[in-house]
């Protein structure tokens, strides 16, 4: 919908003035970009600019949502959008919406208003790497002064990055020495706005506001489910301060801990999808934290607390930033080289919750409906996928979780994608998530499973994770037979799992002689040779005790 220009204060008189583009950051609190917008402007135009590359429909998704995007993150975007819309309204400015190329849209911009500042939050994520170096190009031959403020993390990566001589610290506890205390940890943080320089003269831009998912092309009765969480900045800061009122849950948060199956009252904080789209300031956060550090007598440390939890994003930010080709497997020099599978078939039955192992299944269906689940959780579907059980490999499951996760974080997917198939970061393959027991210690009822998998809301609890193995009377009776109304397991576990213990042990050994210079010849080689172990037979005692589970 097109904004009345009588709404846009279009007769300001003429001054210097600045635009905030917004991306990430969508706050008002601790934001320096917008303070240093406002600071000695007579007007200020705060624009976001809907970028078709994250948000056109695509109709030929396998659910619904853009090529790159699925609905619940969109959906939480426009939340968070028209939350920062209100805010920014109460300080005397509003957003302002355009729609297009974001570098295009920008230059344009920047011609029609006669911006003299241009200020925006840096962003390390490659593809808007790429759109500021062309913005700034074009500012800095216009004589536009650029602000790019390091805000959406605690640490500029590319301070670590010099520190360590020019290459990322490839583990967590080499990042935390390095990096030390915050330098701005010391001083007050940007101070919160009490009012904004008003939005000046438009020109000929067609101003939107904030659209609805309907306009953006949606149909909503596509997604049966929405996600729970609220997008924008006040919901952010009231769930922050829910969180921090238990100052004791506070100091004794241990990330290992928690319980994946809860989802009435999930065992975190879910504020990753706050940070990920800067709704909360992550040095906020950080602040907040220290101070309830302050007043405890005691309280858990990194890599385990939540201010660790913290870290551990900067550290993936930081890593992911000085390393070429982070997302991909071939040309990343700290990605281990393994000849995974290329099956369509199972990669299908993973991501649309039909692998026949109702909690691998409940935390798919939770994906998609919910675009968030817990950690633990996120662990054990990645494991399965890849090292665990069906070989697949990592970058397809990556992409799956870059699509629906409402959090989905560029550095951090691909980071924990990496750890959790141990092709870099973490190297213990035998270490495996089982997907019938892990979920059973936690949730012995299965009442996770009966929530998101309905299909099994009858079956007696004793069956509820193994349904395969009820007695066919016991399938009747919970009007559930296996291999009807709901799928057999894809793969034998104890069978699968051997089998990719011993792929990733080959996988291993080939980069360990070739010292990490594994080329495309030698992983077909090594992917033949697999394939031939396979076909003389080397299958598993089918009595063979389970292995031990990760905890």
């Amino acid at each position: 919908m097109k904004l009345p220009l009588s709404l846009l204060n279009s007769t300001m008189p003429s001054g210097s003035g600045s635009l905030v583009w917004f991306r990430k950051g969508l706050r008002i609190h601790d934001n320096p970009a917008l303070e240093y917008a406002s600071r000695g402007s007579n007007y200020v135009y705060p624009l976001f600019v809907i970028d078709p590359h994250y948000m056109e429909p695509d109709p030929n998704a396998f659910s619904p949502g853009s090529t790159r995007a699925g609905i619940n993150r969109i959906h939480f975007l426009l939340e968070s959008l028209h939350d920062l819309d209100l805010n920014l309204k109460k300080l005397g400015s509003r957003l302002l919406v355009l729609k297009g190329e974001p570098s295009q849209v920008l230059i344009h911009c920047l011609k029609e208003w006669d911006v003299k500042k241009l200020c925006f939050e840096y962003d390390t994520d490659p593809y808007y790497q790429a759109l500021d170096n062309r913005v700034k190009n074009y500012a800095s031959t216009a004589g536009i002064e650029v602000f790019s403020p390091v805000s959406h993390t605690l640490f500029n990566p590319a301070d670590i990055i010099e520190k360590n001589g020019g290459r990322p610290p490839l583990n967590y506890q080499s990042f935390l020495k390095l990096a030390g205390e915050p330098p701005w940890a010391s001083s007050p943080l940007s101070v919160d706005l009490s009012s904004i320089p008003p939005v000046g003269d438009v020109g000929s831009c067609e101003i939107l506001q904030v659209p609805t998912l309907k306009e953006l092309g949606y149909v909503e009765k596509d997604q049966d489910e929405f996600t729970p969480f609220r997008g924008g900045e006040s919901e952010a800061l009231r769930r922050l301060r829910e969180s921090l009122s238990d100052k004791e849950w506070v100091a004794n948060f241990e990330k290992p801990k928690g319980d994946p199956s809860a989802y009435v009252k999930p065992a975190t904080t879910v504020l990753s999808p706050y940070l990920k789209f800067g709704c909360l300031s992550s040095r906020y956060f950080y602040q907040c934290l220290k101070d309830v550090y302050k007043n405890v007598k005691r309280h858990t440390s990194p890599p385990v607390s939540l201010v660790g939890q913290l870290l551990w994003r900067e550290f993936f930010y930081t890593v992911a930033f000085g390393t070429p080709n982070f997302d991909k497997m071939k040309g990343n020099k700290i990605c281990k080289q393994i000849p995974w599978n290329v099956d369509d078939k199972l990669l299908a039955a993973w991501r649309e919750a039909r692998t026949g192992y109702p909690w691998i299944d409940a935390i798919m269906v939770q994906l998609r409906k919910w675009g968030w689940m817990h950690h633990l959780a996120r662990h054990c579907v990645a494991c399965f996928l890849t090292r665990g059980d069906l070989f697949v490999h990592w970058e397809k499951g990556r992409d799956v979780f870059e699509r629906l996760l409402i959090d989905s974080d560029w550095a951090i997917n691909n980071g924990n994608w990496l750890w959790l198939s141990c092709s870099s970061f973490f190297y213990q393959y035998n270490r495996i998530y089982s997907p019938t027991s892990f979920g059973r210690k936690y949730d012995p009822n299965g009442n996770y499973i009966r929530h998101f998998l309905p299909v099994l809301k009858d079956m007696p609890k004793e069956y509820i994770y193994e349904p395969w193995t009820a007695p066919l009377s016991v399938q009747t009776k919970a009007k559930c037979i296996i291999g009807r109304d709901y799928p057999k397991p894809v793969v034998s576990h104890d069978s699968a799992s051997k089998e990719c213990r011993r792929k990733m042990r080959e996988a291993y050994a080939l980069n360990q002689k070739l010292k990490g210079l594994v080329s495309e010849e030698d992983l077909k080689k090594l992917g033949s040779k697999l394939d031939e172990d396979e076909d003389e037979g080397q299958e598993p005692n089918p009595r063979r005790k389970r292995q031990k589970l990760i905890n």
